[in-house]
């Protein structure tokens, strides 16, 4: 911390608008094209647990230092004589677990794409709720040209947002696909010219802050829940919450702007 009460860091820029409700991290890591070492993992740890206990931030936008790379990869050098049990214990806190962690934050994650968005920075991205790229982004799993599997979910969220068969040709053959590609396929929801891109995420993120926090809450967890599961068993997930709107004073807000004709004052309970 320093004398403001900011967290401070070596490999990430974390920072808050406590006023408009939105949290930013930018993996700063310019010079290897922001690859994720140990290091940037356990201070995006560090900003998980932050923002878990911050009730004033909305949103949380990611990207990366640069017009270069959003993330490059992992870092591989660290990983090249890493024992398979020092790697498993890896991906249980700092791989695997750390993007689960974020894909389960209570508030909506943005990723804002610019340039390389490779390995662990795709599984990163995938992780969020929602990624909008610059038109120079490049994606793709390129582990295989390695001699690795992808490690950090790309296994798992790639065939669940473009398909199985998308998903193994691009992990099979470690072949990087433009942003024109990756929205025509699901895996980026918009492409905008990179000076248009931060401006774009703003608004994008000022559009949800403007609706109930709590709502959107539990619209995160039952489309996460339902995600990984049956549809009966996210249906009934579904019927539960949308029965505990009507216990909120949020609902009662909406509707009665909606018939009154003006913009609602959500207040988040």
């Amino acid at each position: 911390m320093n004398k403001r009460g900011e967290m401070e860091f070596k490999n990430i820029i974390y920072s808050k608008d406590k006023e408009r409700g939105i949290a930013k991290v930018i993996i700063n890591r310019p010079e290897v094209r922001n690859a994720l070492n140990r290091g940037a993992r356990q201070e995006l740890r560090s900003v998980i647990e932050d923002i878990r206990q911050d009730e004033s931030i909305r949103v949380l936008t990611i990207t990366g230092a640069g017009d270069k790379a959003f993330i490059g990869g992992a870092d591989i050098s660290e990983l090249k004589e890493a024992s398979p049990i020092e790697i498993e214990e890896y991906t249980c806190t700092l791989g695997q677990q750390l993007y689960t962690d974020i894909e389960n934050l209570d508030i909506p994650v943005i990723a804002m794409i610019n340039g390389f968005c490779l390995g662990g920075g795709c599984e990163l991205a995938m992780a969020c709720d929602i990624r909008i790229a610059s038109d120079n982004a490049r994606f793709g799993q390129p582990e295989i040209s390695v001699g690795i599997i992808p490690g950090g979910g790309g296994t798992q969220r790639l065939p669940r947002l473009i398909g199985w068969g998308r998903a193994k040709e691009l992990i099979y053959t470690g072949r990087l696909i433009d942003a024109v590609e990756a929205e025509r396929i699901g895996l980026v929801d918009k492409v905008v010219p990179p000076d248009r891109l931060e401006e774009e995420v703003r608004q994008l993120a000022e559009a949800i802050i403007s609706q109930s926090p709590l709502i959107i809450r539990l619209a995160k967890k039952v489309i996460n829940r339902g995600m990984y599961t049956d549809l009966a068993t996210g249906l009934a997930c579904e019927r539960a919450n949308f029965a505990l709107c009507f216990a909120t004073e949020d609902h009662i807000e909406g509707m009665t702007a909606f018939l009154e004709k003006r913009k609602p004052e959500f207040r988040g309970r």
